[in-house]
């Protein structure tokens, strides 16, 4: 389904935020404000396609097709059903459907194949583009304006730095799956990629980016706000983001899950480490794919460790591969990443020290 399927998993975020849903067997199900319940759509529409696979459709009840595409949000789902993508016609092939009663089809599918959503109750649920102070202020705020649950609060910026130094992009996809005791997309399903880590910027320091919003028209400075922390690096236009995980926190992650199926498995050894590299374009915050991305991890006069990390796609693009990193040596990483187009790589340094 189309438009952007816009940044990658393995950061840690620990927040926790109350949002009791009912069980996803059946799915939870707002009472409908008007037109038909996500149920009835899919009955008289949807499961032409939808129930068989035709013509590449994800089929009801295939969690990991459908966990895929969840990963994007309801409004970016639903925008792409009332467009049309590949084989499927814009509303699905029936005109009379309306915007919401698309997003309550999708969402009963959702639900359907392991997920656990709520249909949407009105249009104003479907909003696109809406701003990180508002969707801080609907859900994010009802932990991180008092730190429940240990959650870092709004504005408290060395807390949220500590959090940032594997990048925007890691902070993201942890907000998008979920963790600890906040559930997947903060509990608010139409939360869009874009609008999550809108979220987290403004969260991270809401002066700025409320400086930056009532900044006058034609001002030069368009470039969004971001938690600059240790492991990100703005480089020819690029923001680089460096996330390490050593190979014992990916074994913590579900048998069946992608984080442990990359790069055909966790390789053996403690010291193994998963570097993985999320390439954004600086101004609009969108991933940048097709790049080719190396890494040299050095220990300064001793060693070097040369490897071009391989595109990935758990959500949203991003490269990565395995290392062996030792414990208490100080290491420089140098990212060089190749735009395409480019004829010259745009090179990031880090020092990372594992602990």
């Amino acid at each position: 389904m189309r438009r952007r399927w816009a940044p990658t998993a393995l950061a840690a975020l620990a927040i926790a935020i109350a949002a009791p849903f009912a069980s996803a067997a059946s799915g939870p199900v707002a009472t409908p404000a008007d037109g038909r319940s996500g149920k009835a759509v899919v009955e008289s529409v949807c499961l032409n396609c939808h129930r068989a696979g035709l013509l590449g459709a994800p089929r009801i009840n295939d969690a990991p097709a459908w966990r895929q595409r969840a990963a994007k949000g309801l409004s970016e789902l639903t925008s792409s059903a009332m467009e049309g993508l590949r084989q499927m016609p814009d509303h699905g092939g029936d005109a009379s459907l309306t915007e919401l009663e698309l997003g309550r089809a999708i969402t009963y599918m959702v639900n359907q194949s392991g997920g656990n959503w709520v249909e949407p109750a009105t249009p104003g649920t479907l909003a696109k583009a809406r701003p990180g102070e508002a969707i801080v202020n609907a859900r994010c705020a009802s932990c991180h304006a008092t730190g429940i649950g240990g959650a870092p609060k709004i504005g408290d910026t060395a807390a949220w730095a500590g959090r940032a130094r594997e990048g925007l992009g890691e902070l993201t996809m942890s907000a998008i799956r979920g963790h600890g005791g906040m559930p997947s997309r903060g509990g608010l399903a139409s939360a869009s990629d874009a609008e999550l880590r809108a979220a987290i910027t403004y969260m991270f320091n809401p002066a700025a980016v409320s400086a930056q919003a009532g900044a006058p028209a034609g001002s030069k400075s368009k470039k969004p706000v971001a938690p600059m922390g240790a492991y990100q690096r703005t480089v020819a236009g690029m923001d680089i983001n460096l996330g390490v995980v050593s190979s014992a926190q990916l074994e913590k992650f579900p048998a069946n899950s992608p984080e442990r199926k990359m790069h055909g498995g966790i390789p053996k050894g403690s010291d193994q480490h998963h570097l993985s590299v999320t390439v954004l374009n600086h101004n609009d915050g969108t991933a940048i794919a097709n790049a080719t991305v190396k890494v040299n991890v050095d220990e300064p006069g001793l060693s070097r460790i040369t490897k071009q990390l391989a595109p990935v796609v758990i959500g949203v693009p991003f490269y990565g591969g395995y290392v062996p990193l030792a414990d208490n040596v100080k290491y420089r990483i140098s990212v060089e990443v190749l735009a395409p187009g480019a004829t010259t790589p745009a090179v990031a340094q880090f020092d990372y020290r594992n602990n």
